[in-house]
């Protein structure tokens, strides 16, 4: 018999982060003092988490000596093929079987660029879930549907998280319903109850957007809470956005707890989508985003209300926003099965 699978919650014990280092690309870009902008941006949370639970990181072989020295001593490195360096994204989902005995599997999702998008390649990426579940020495469980763990995201109890403008996409899934995404959910991570969002936040929807990724717009710290990106701007596109998601969170019964938006609305390229949501929890902390803004005190404060006992460990993430995430987009968790 099969067995069924459930996805933790991010709050559930951890056994290691996984990571990808920027192998080139936009990300890295052709400034040298921005790409390595973008190299100190990936080692901050990198070695922010090692503080408090092992990290992997695949690295390709021409960045290891740049890895090497930027990262702390304790990371461990895996030499791959890379196109990217979005883990959370070109990455396995992780989940536990249900049984009696517990047994750890990573969920590899088809990747192909966000949608296969002009600019993107994936030919490298697109074999990442395996390699890291190779390297966990766990099995593989195999679907046809294209996802990435950004747009999904769970309470631990089989409620989830989603956007249709990502799992609906046209460029992902073309002819797919509702109903048969929600019962691929079911048989990968144990969805149980599927909440669709209509959209993500606007600058998501720019050239080098996800075209709605939920991890920057909402996330469970606890069952039947969400942290919902709060835009106070009435200027901002995401005002808007945040009233109706907030409307759609609150009639499925949540209580929303609205994390807001920095002070800053705009940067060089248009709308920002700054956004406090995308933190990375792990073990005994929080690695959460900062932009020296004047409102990160009140969302590191509220963060710390929602998870206490963990410390709030505050990265400058403008340069990886600059790219196109945050801290969660490039992180992935491995929940600890010994401890669950």
């Amino acid at each position: 018999m099969e067995n069924r699978w459930r996805m933790p919650p991010e709050t559930a014990p951890q056994a290691r982060t996984w990571m990808a280092w920027p192998p080139g690309g936009y990300t890295l870009g052709d400034d040298p003092g921005e790409a390595e902008t973008a190299r100190r941006a990936w080692a901050s949370v990198a070695n922010a988490i090692v503080d408090h639970q092992p990290v992997s990181v695949l690295v390709t072989e021409g960045e290891r000596p740049h890895a090497t020295a930027l990262l702390d001593s304790r990371v461990e490195l895996h030499v791959t093929r890379l196109n990217d360096a979005w883990m959370r994204d070109i990455g396995p989902t992780f989940v536990v079987s249900t049984g009696p005995e517990r047994q750890l599997a990573a969920v590899d999702w088809v990747f192909n660029g966000w949608g296969a998008q002009e600019w993107a390649s994936w030919d490298a990426d697109a074999l990442v879930g395996r390699t890291v579940a190779a390297l966990a020495d766990t099995v593989v469980v195999p679907t046809t549907m294209v996802a990435e763990g950004g747009g999904l995201h769970t309470d631990g109890e089989g409620t989830f998280l989603v956007t249709e403008t990502v799992l609906l996409d046209p460029g992902r899934n073309p002819g797919w319903t509702r109903e048969r995404v929600e019962a691929e959910l079911r048989r990968t991570v144990g969805a149980e109850r599927v909440i669709w969002l209509p959209r993500g936040l606007t600058r998501d929807y720019g050239r080098f957007g996800t075209r709605g990724h939920i991890d920057i717009l909402a996330a469970f710290p606890a069952p039947g809470q969400v942290l919902m990106h709060d835009q106070r701007d009435a200027d901002h596109p995401d005002y808007e956005v945040s009233r109706y998601t907030r409307r759609a969170l609150e009639k499925e019964g949540l209580t929303v707890i609205p994390l807001p938006a920095p002070a800053v609305v705009r940067d060089d390229e248009g709308w920002v989508d700054y956004s406090y949501v995308n933190h990375v929890v792990c073990e005994g902390a929080v690695i959460a985003c900062c932009f020296d803004d004047p409102v990160d005190k009140e969302a590191r404060d509220i963060l710390a209300d929602v998870y206490p006992g963990r410390n709030i460990v505050e990265i400058d993430a403008r340069p990886l926003f600059a790219r196109g995430g945050g801290a969660h987009c490039i992180t992935q968790q491995q929940p600890d099965v010994t401890r669950l």
